[in-house]
């Protein structure tokens, strides 16, 4: 809101002759309009807003529930009976996809890192490491999760391998971190060419190496900028966790296709949706809360 001077020289307190002001400050009648005027359109356009939002639920509601097919569509995928029974398999099964997240989320998280500065590695030494990681990004961000992960829990256990774990939990989470490293890699490295080149130089001007430059310069500015992509793609694995079940593993899915395929009611997959929603919605939240708040400090100059 700009001040006019007119404003300033009302809302100012004067000064009396020994230096002390005479009064408290008061605001304008003209600055209180201008508040009072702002109060009032807020409140109003949350009224509409409210309204709005209000119809459009309601007139959802009266198509959804007056559509010929809905008695039968309810009863096989709404049912309070059978969501009472899911409920607690799925929250069992759920247990499963949550140590998945935890796991592989930082295994993707160090991985990714690693990828990503070997892909800006500098030196002709240097590009037969750089040519494997730009390989690896490339194939397994091309490559769809699905078949990666079919590859691997299949696949692997064929090779009869001494020493290879045959778990398709295990088996699953690694088809998980392949992929989801790939895409974590190039958010990396976006972040670290974000940084610019004058803040190598400086450091290389203060007598850092190449590597100490790397981890005390660039790093640190390059993972704050990153923050908010990274968050969305934990988001993208937390979802993608369910897909182990096609090995067999019991997860939240897997626990809601056994009791479909016993009751053919698919509410128990209805269920299991939503505590995927009930998890996701408070990690979304959080990465909306962090880009804005890392775009209040850009826009202030602070420190980000």
């Amino acid at each position: 809101m700009t001040v006019t001077k007119e404003d300033a020289s009302e809302d100012a307190p004067r000064d009396a002759p020994g230096g002390a002001p005479e009064e408290a400050y008061t605001p304008s009648a003209r600055r209180i309009e201008r508040e009072r005027h702002k109060r009032s359109r807020t409140r109003r356009a949350t009224a509409v807003a409210a309204l709005s939002t209000a119809v459009t639920l309601a007139v959802l509601y009266f198509v959804v529930t007056g559509s010929p097919g809905w008695p039968r569509t309810k009863e096989t995928f709404f049912s309070a009976e059978y969501a009472r029974q899911a409920l607690p398999q799925v929250l069992d099964g759920l247990w499963l996809n949550l140590r998945l997240l935890v796991v592989c989320g930082a295994v993707t998280l160090v991985l990714g890192l690693l990828l990503a500065v070997a892909r800006t590695l500098r030196g002709p030494a240097l590009f037969p490491l750089r040519a494997l990681a730009t390989a690896y990004v490339d194939f397994f961000r091309g490559l769809p999760l699905i078949i990666c992960l079919l590859a691997v829990i299949f696949g692997v256990p064929a090779l009869r391998l001494q020493g290879v774990p045959t778990d398709p939990v295990v088996l699953g989470g690694a088809a998980l971190v392949l992929t989801y490293s790939a895409y974590m890699a190039e958010v990396f490295r976006a972040g670290i060419e974000s940084v610019h080149p004058s803040q190598r130089a400086a450091a290389r001007s203060l007598g850092l190496s190449s590597a100490q430059t790397m981890r005390f310069v660039v790093l640190p500015q390059a993972v704050r900028r990153v923050v908010p992509p990274l968050l969305n793609d934990l988001v993208s694995l937390q979802k993608d966790t369910g897909l182990v079940s096609i090995a067999g593993a019991v997860d939240a899915v897997y626990a809601a296709q056994i009791l479909s395929s016993k009751t053919f009611n698919y509410t128990p997959y209805v269920v299991a949706g939503l505590v995927f929603v009930v998890l996701t919605i408070p990690m979304t939240r959080f990465t909306d809360w962090v880009t804005a708040r890392m775009n209040r400090r850009q826009s202030q100059g602070g420190t980000v």
